[in-house]
């Protein structure tokens, strides 16, 4: 508890907290010799895991990077990146929206003219084995998280480990009841793993809104709202209630948060209402009630044009139904 009575604040699980993946694409790719593969699914994030061998990655306009053995690459922005045996190796295959393959040209490909994962064994020690996932659906991948990752963020073994291996990935493509949660939940692991080790590694510059959390201004803002989601805040009130001028805290919760305080309590409120909507005997007008929102119908309009869907479909979403 912080000493302002209010509970404290974790800055990484706030940020992490809305991410999770939602029809997730694993594209896993067993090869050897010379090949090369461009992914333009343009997702918001997309993850690049190397179980074993080595890779290049290379971002669009961006320069080369190595991945070695159990090396976690995320790549943020939908941009499109190739993945290659070499820096110089052109790309013959090109994974597109939805799972596609096609040649450059754009031509179909047809699946057995794709990387089997399942080729791979450790008995060929000069393959490279490489899973790649694509968020397809961006259910509550915050603003702020994207602004603050660069378009290649590279996670080395030594410095976060991924939490899965081989046999999971194997477990997770194989048909069966509940394929495609586990599919979500697995890259929801892998992200977050990946993420936490990315913003706490050695070295890294301290962002923001991690500095926030200790700013007189922005902190006090931030815990009220925390603490209390669905009081009916404005920014004069809030603006009060920490002892600053409504146009200081505006200028300076925007400058450390990256979004104005009433645009963060609405993206908040609409996060937990997320939460909340997994309980399928939680009613919406319970729902609405609790984050803050007048009316099922101000919070039915507000969901949907933050997550492309309606609350009830979110719900079914949620439940695989």
């Amino acid at each position: 508890m912080d000493p302002s009575g209010l509970p404290g604040i974790d800055p990484l699980a706030d940020l992490l907290n809305g991410v999770r993946a939602g029809g997730a694409i694993f594209d896993q790719c067993s090869v050897t010799g010379s090949w090369a593969a461009r992914f333009e699914g343009g997702s918001p994030l997309a993850l690049a895991v190397l179980v074993h061998g080595s890779v290049w990655i290379t971002p669009e306009g961006g320069v080369p990077v190595p991945l070695g053995a159990g090396d976690v690459a995320v790549l943020s922005g939908g941009a499109p990146y190739v993945i290659a045996d070499a820096p110089g190796t052109e790309p013959d295959v090109v994974i597109r929206s939805g799972g596609r393959c096609t040649t450059p040209q754009g031509e179909e490909l047809l699946p057995a003219r794709i990387p089997d994962a399942g080729a791979w064994s450790a008995a060929e020690p000069e393959r490279t084995l490489v899973i790649n996932g694509l968020y397809t659906v961006d259910s509550g991948t915050s603003a702020r998280l994207l602004a603050a990752l660069p378009p290649l963020a590279v996670v080395e073994a030594s410095v976060g480990a991924c939490p899965v291996g081989r046999s999971t990935f194997e477990e997770i493509t194989r048909e069966g009841p509940g394929q495609q949660v586990l599919l979500d939940r697995t890259m929801d692991l892998v992200l977050i793993t990946a993420l936490r080790a990315w913003f706490t590694r050695p070295g890294a510059p301290i962002p923001g809104w991690y500095r926030a959390l200790s700013d007189p201004v922005v902190a006090p803002a931030l815990r009220l709202l925390h603490a209390a989601p669905a009081h009916p805040w404005t920014l004069p009130a809030l603006a009060a209630r920490t002892g600053a001028s409504r146009a200081h805290l505006a200028r300076r919760f925007n400058a450390l948060v990256g979004q104005p305080p009433m645009t963060y309590l609405r993206q908040r409120r609409l996060a937990l209402a997320a939460d909340l909507l997994r309980d399928p005997d939680t009613t919406l007008a319970v729902v609405a009630d609790r984050v803050g929102f007048a009316n099922p119908f101000a919070l039915s309009n507000a969901f949907k044009k933050e997550h492309g869907l309606s609350p009830s479909a979110y719900r079914r979403r949620e439940a695989g139904t």
